[in-house]
């Protein structure tokens, strides 16, 4: 038996490091599909380069989305979450903060990389949103990856040193530039992995985790670009105590069971009147709440 770290996974193929030797290709016992990138395993080598999963070590978090039916999990045992937005095409806000629910709700540091900055009229459009996130306390980098990637590469060092560190974000904000910025030879790495998996030409629609290599330190665990990124795994208290804004409200409401839409005496709808919570950011929680309510039976939960 050997303990190893799960570096990528496609359908049901996985590649492990072990602690000591060389990189194995792995399955799993009864085909569970639950083990994501990042997670601690032991596993039982079988020779020519081919180990099985015995069972997955306990973990300290696991960032997932999902809808009703299932969760789709992205990263386990991360240090910190980076979320890749851009000015041009312009950022979701509903999707950006659906990512930091998810972190916030696992208890794990985000942080925006806001790509792109060389387009200056753009990136003076998203300046006051930028503002928000800095104002809740998200630490906002802007670079420009494309334009400028030493001066990207040295904008973020201090914060990816020595850290495992998941890198995500929506479809066409500049991530995969981001990541040849960061790993200069992340298209030879992830041919590599991809041809160990039998992935064929499927390279952007996996995880993966790769060593930053020097003057950086630490590891970055790029995940697919998403339109989409559903919570139902989380529970409406869980929510709320993941936006810090309303977190500092809780239990001022006048009535328990406060659904924060309607109730006379809601201290979190006073403070979206008076400015103190974002307008956006309370109709996103109303969503969530709404998505709740008319979602199908969670199937997928245990």
């Amino acid at each position: 038996m050997i303990e190893a770290t799960v570096e990528a996974r496609h359908g049901h193929r996985l590649l492990v490091l072990p602690d000591a030797g060389l990189r194995l290709a792995a399955v799993t016992r009864g085909r569970r599909n639950d083990i994501t990138v990042g997670d601690r395993v032991q596993a039982r080598e079988l020779g020519a380069g081919q180990a099985v999963i015995e069972s997955v070590l306990p973990r300290r978090n696991l960032i997932q989305r999902s809808d009703a039916w299932r969760a789709k999990p992205l990263a386990a045992n991360v240090d910190q979450v980076a979320v890749v937005i851009a000015p041009s095409p312009p950022f979701s806000d509903d999707l950006l903060s659906r990512v930091l629910i998810e972190a916030g709700a696992q208890d794990v540091p985000v942080a925006l990389i806001a790509n792109k900055a060389d387009l200056f009229a753009a990136s003076s459009e998203i300046g006051p949103r930028l503002s928000l996130y800095r104002s809740l306390g998200y630490p906002v980098f802007e670079v420009s990856a494309r334009t400028e990637p030493d001066r990207c590469v040295a904008s973020l060092s201090a914060w990816l040193s020595g850290r495992t560190t998941l890198l995500t974000g929506q479809s066409g904000m500049g991530k995969s530039t981001l990541v040849n910025c960061l790993v200069p030879d992340a298209g030879l790495r992830t041919q590599e992995i991809s041809s160990a998996l039998d992935a064929g030409r499927h390279t952007t629609t996996f995880t993966r985790l790769f060593a930053l290599p020097a003057p950086l330190s630490g590891r970055l665990i790029d995940s697919p670009g998403f339109q989409n990124f559903g919570l139902e795994h989380l529970s409406g208290s869980q929510q709320l105590h993941a936006m810090p804004e309303c977190r500092a409200l809780l239990g001022q409401c006048r009535f328990h069971s406060c659904s924060h839409r309607d109730e006379p005496g809601c201290a979190i709808r006073s403070a979206v009147q008076d400015g103190r919570i974002d307008a956006r950011r309370y109709a996103l929680l109303l969503r969530l709440y709404e998505e709740a309510r008319v979602s199908a039976p969670a199937s997928w939960r245990r």
